[in-house]
């Protein structure tokens, strides 16, 4: 199947009809390209605020409202436009009113016949922590589909081991990473994770940021990445593990086909088997005898 990652620019729509038009856009473009399964970045739904006025977009707190205010309706134009296309899409990932006073980071997922599901963002950056106050979500989950088995990591997710392991061990064969970053290092945190889990579970793993700058937006003011499709460096995948990749920072989207069959061949007869030797990768570090950690 073809996969599409988007490196995804916030626009700062005030009109709705606008906001959707973008929308229907960049998913017609993705379908016209062939691409079976669509990932949008994290923070996309960060554009909603603007539908509440710039004022409001604005600040942090009243951008997180706003944009938390318009996440349904904006669900069902993503619903609407998988079973237009027929295909499965990951929206933008955006703040999400949860069991808790504050919001939560979540990003929808949908196929032809409607919402699958969500997926909450489980270790908050410093920003989101310390600043933001958005909080963590529910539990990891692994979406099963037509096209494989599918879990999430939303960016800062990605760079913990014990995170991408929990996904393999529960079935996935492809791993979502949608990123918001602001920096070359940002990016390359998130990249060099997503590389990591790609070699680490044989899986496949693909990654969609934001791109440019949004200055209309304290939250989400710059943004730095490059879009990619990464496997592990083994049997049936390119040896530098990259199956696609655009320019740093250029808007649009990527594409890359990969093979369910490949996946559980690499992981059955690769020339390293990091998949099947994970657990006694585990009970090895587990002898290591341990110290005192420093604050």
């Amino acid at each position: 199947m073809r996969i599409a990652a988007a490196a995804y620019p916030l626009s700062p729509n005030t009109d709705w009809d606008g906001h959707v038009q973008k929308l229907e856009a960049w998913v017609a473009e993705a379908a016209n390209g062939g691409a079976e399964l669509l990932v949008f970045p994290e923070y996309g739904r960060m554009e909603l605020a603007a539908l509440d006025g710039l004022e409001a977009a604005g600040a942090l707190e009243s951008s997180l409202q706003a944009a938390m205010a318009w996440f349904e309706r904006s669900d069902q134009v993503m619903a609407a436009l998988a079973a237009k296309h027929g295909l499965y899409i990951l929206a933008g990932s955006g703040p999400a009113q949860a069991d808790g006073p504050r919001p939560v980071n979540r990003a929808s997922f949908f196929g032809p016949e409607g919402l699958i599901g969500h997926q909450d963002k489980q270790i908050m950056t410093r920003f989101e922590r310390e600043v933001w106050d958005v909080v963590s979500g529910g539990p990891l989950q692994v979406f099963d589909t037509k096209i494989g088995r599918i879990g999430v990591l939303i960016c800062y997710d990605a760079e913990f081991p014990a995170l991408g392991r929990a996904l393999v061990e529960a079935g996935a064969e492809i791993i979502l990473v949608p990123s918001c970053t602001d920096s070359l290092a940002g990016y390359s945190r998130v990249r060099i994770g997503a590389m990591a889990r790609a070699l680490e579970g044989q899986c496949v793993v693909v990654h969609a940021p934001t791109v440019g700058d949004a200055a209309w937006s304290p939250a989400v003011d710059e943004n730095m990445g490059a879009a990619a499709i990464y496997g592990p460096p083994d049997l049936g995948f390119p040896p530098n593990g990259i199956l696609a990749e655009g320019a740093l920072n250029a808007a649009g989207w990527v594409f890359a086909d990969i093979d369910r069959d490949a996946i559980a061949k690499v992981r059955r007869d690769g020339g390293v088997l990091n998949h099947a030797n994970w657990p006694e990768s585990v009970k090895r570090a587990q002898d290591l005898p341990r110290r005192a950690v420093l604050p």
